[in-house]
């Protein structure tokens, strides 16, 4: 599998968290919506959720896939303190995104990448996916949907509303 797109995706993303970050304080989300250290403890999370499938997946084992506790604020203020914060959390991100390429690049076989993987998948309480997926499509889904739809969301939290990704 080619982890181009993934790669380049956590790329973007984290170029947008530098620049959203780098006023050493969270700029103030809308009401009801995350602030960027959220959004950060979020896509470590779910980051660390598909590399544990993947990993499980070229263990041999079973595996689920269930974002519900990448939602859950409670979870995302821990991951924050784990971290240390905006610098801390964008070091792990991409040390995640390195370790997911490596791991779903060269390492696993077609085989691999199509074994179905009960997935439960939601955004703002509404359930987007319940039923298996292959574990290709949650590799290209994070690359193609959930790290660009993010890189929005946080640049949409700098002053000038900024949408256009930073580049490198």
């Amino acid at each position: 599998m080619d982890t181009t797109p993934l790669r380049h995706a956590y790329r973007v993303f984290l170029d947008a968290a530098a620049v959203v970050g780098s006023g050493g304080t969270s700029p103030v989300p809308p009401a009801g919506e995350w602030n960027a250290d959220q959004i950060l403890a979020h896509v470590s999370l779910v980051s660390a959720a598909t590399i544990a499938a993947v990993s499980a997946v070229a263990s041999g084992a079973n595996t689920t896939y269930d974002n519900r506790t990448a939602l859950d604020t409670w979870t995302m203020e821990r991951v924050i303190g784990f971290a240390d914060g905006n610098a801390g959390l964008r070091d792990r991100i991409r040390r995640q995104g390195d370790a997911l390429c490596a791991l779903g690049g060269p390492v696993l076989s077609e085989t691999e990448l199509d074994t179905l993987v009960p997935a439960r998948l939601l955004s703002n309480g509404t359930v987007l996916v319940d039923q298996p997926m292959s574990l290709r499509d949650l590799i290209t889904g994070l690359a193609n949907t959930e790290l660009p739809g993010h890189t929005r969301q946080l640049l949409a939290l700098r002053p000038d509303g900024a949408t256009a990704p930073a580049t490198t």
